[in-house]
């Protein structure tokens, strides 16, 4: 008798369990977490007959090799690449089969650096504050993926979505537009260095991870050179270290900062910042 689980074969450089989070802890010092792309993870789990907030794979960039121990309905979303079923190519992006006992390989990202692997049930880790989510930051949840890892499936709670033609998959970004809108400390930095900020100069940065998107380009000159006490810290707070190149907090941040934040990114443009690979135009756009 097979049982609701799955077998990590190959780890990938770093995959985790993600769902929609745990927010609400920040005065506990606990980030939010979940998803980096939140709309890839949800239209996965839908195709696949879960609730959007279910527990799925986040992998980042090489993918990862899966053994379930039962026949399952999996979709393979996000950052497109290469998918197979026991060394059969199948499709990305749309609900696939696979038999008790396959191998499931996710390819290396061909686009983008996040895919997203839901599985009917979703996986079903102990939740911890009311999430499933790896927390890179606060080591809260799950450990990333190693191989041998043996990950429980939830029961399915619905029937696999139909695909009738083109699914909204959002490409990933030639070049990463964040709407910002300015402050608190915004007045910390002189006028030349806000011109900086919303000019063609910055490049995602190979250091970015999931606690923050980090940046190549000129440094913003401070008007303020005095030392600021720790404050609180948002999902989207465009902080800015000594030396001067802007991070953008993404899921994993930490709660409390004593850098200044210049700006906070729209929320709505988070999800295009998790696929932005290095190298990949940043402009920050001000709004009102």
């Amino acid at each position: 008798m097979t049982d609701r689980a799955l077998a990590v074969v190959r780890a990938g450089a770093l995959t985790t369990v993600q769902d929609g989070g745990r927010p609400g802890h920040a005065h506990l010092g606990v980030p939010r977490s979940g998803a980096l792309d939140a709309r890839a993870a949800h239209l996965a789990n839908r195709l696949v007959g879960n609730n959007e907030g279910a527990a799925v794979l986040e992998t980042t960039l090489d993918g990862c090799a899966l053994r379930p121990r039962c026949a399952v309905v999996t979709v393979v979303g996000g950052a497109p690449c290469a998918v197979a079923v026991d060394g059969r190519p199948v499709a990305w992006g749309a609900p696939v089969r696979v038999p008790a006992g396959a191998l499931l390989e996710v390819g290396r990202a061909v686009r983008g650096v996040r895919s997203y692997v839901a599985f009917t049930g979703g996986i079903f880790v102990h939740p911890v504050l009311g999430s499933r989510s790896t927390d890179l930051l606060s080591g809260l949840g799950p450990e990333p993926l190693t191989v041998g890892a043996v990950l429980p499936l939830g029961e399915p709670c619905g029937p696999p979505g139909r695909v009738d033609g083109a699914l909204p998959w959002c490409a990933p970004p030639a070049e990463l537009v964040l709407r910002i809108r300015l402050g608190p400390r915004d007045d910390w930095f002189t006028r030349q260095a806000i011109g900086l900020l919303t000019g063609p100069g910055y490049r995602v940065s190979s250091a970015s991870n999931r606690i923050g998107l980090r940046t190549e380009g000129p440094p913003l000159e401070r008007a303020v050179a005095r030392e600021l006490p720790s404050e609180g810290m948002v999902l989207g707070a465009v902080q800015v270290p000594p030396d001067g190149r802007p991070v953008v907090f993404l899921a994993d941040h930490p709660t409390t900062g004593g850098y200044p934040v210049v700006g906070v990114v729209d929320g709505r443009d988070l999800a295009a910042a998790a696929q932005a690979v290095p190298g990949t135009p940043v402009r920050f756009t001000p709004v009102l």
